[in-house]
């Protein structure tokens, strides 16, 4: 089995979610589950945030000209359902539905054509960055999957490779991979060099993001995920010591 990860930067007005969370950056949406065939889609998301910024993500779910994950950039007819299955302040859980029509494309069903059935997905929306996390049986073509991929988006976003790998390979304590993509550790270390670390820090993301060439929401990204990375790493590493003083 192999592990493709990857991510999708929407240009604005193209995504209505990615919208909703550009205007709420503290808000994130995660898929708790996602089933294709070759003519339907069902997902169950799991969203976070304020009142104000959940309001925002469920108006673009049960209100947008189409369904949040078609990549056509106008309404392609197709029959879609969308209900909230829970609400409280601060977590939202939706349920979507999607019957496609032939001029629809999803991730999913891109990758169902040229990675072949049973891939398995998980996906996680922050501002206007889209990860995409996919495992497949490795005989696919992961090269005609990105060039469809691009035709399909256009665009409407910039995609970026973050990961590929064997399922298999060396994992750390906590289950993540034992090193951080090269996007993420190169932003890491730009941000140590130039001193966004520092108290008081001596460069704020936006200038750094100017001297790496990024969006700031995509530098933003890479350094939050790259932070959770080595505190998770931290953290796993203090158990397993405390539990090896603890056996002796």
């Amino acid at each position: 089995m192999r592990e493709l990860v990857f991510a999708l930067e929407y240009e604005p007005g193209c995504n209505r979610v990615a919208d909703a969370l550009a205007d709420h950056p503290d808000a994130r949406v995660r898929s708790l589950s996602l089933h294709a065939t070759a003519e339907r889609l069902w997902r169950v998301d799991h969203a976070t945030g304020t009142p104000e910024a959940l309001n925002a993500i469920e108006d673009a779910f049960l209100n947008g000209d189409y369904y949040a994950d078609c990549l056509a950039t106008e309404d392609c007819n197709a029959t879609q359902t969308t209900r909230v299955l829970d609400r409280t302040d601060d977590a939202l859980i939706l349920y979507s539905d999607w019957e496609r029509t032939p001029t629809c494309a999803s991730v999913p069903h891109i990758a169902r054509d040229h990675l072949g059935d049973g891939v398995l997905f998980e996906t996680r929306h922050e501002g206007r960055h889209y990860t995409w996390r996919l495992i497949h049986s490795g005989e696919g073509d992961v090269a005609a999957f990105f060039d469809a991929l691009k035709v399909a988006v256009g665009e409407c976003a910039q995609m970026e490779m973050l990961r590929t790998a064997d399922t298999t390979s060396a994992r750390g304590s906590d289950g993540t991979p034992s090193g951080l993509p090269p996007a993420q550790e190169a932003a890491l270390q730009a941000a140590v060099e130039h001193g966004y670390y520092e108290s008081p820090r001596e460069v704020d993301v936006g200038e750094l993001a100017v001297h790496l060439d990024v969006p700031r929401s995509t530098l933003t990204y890479r350094l939050r995920r790259a932070e959770e990375h080595l505190a998770k790493q931290y953290v796993a590493g203090e158990r397993v010591a405390e539990e090896r003083l603890a056996s002796h």
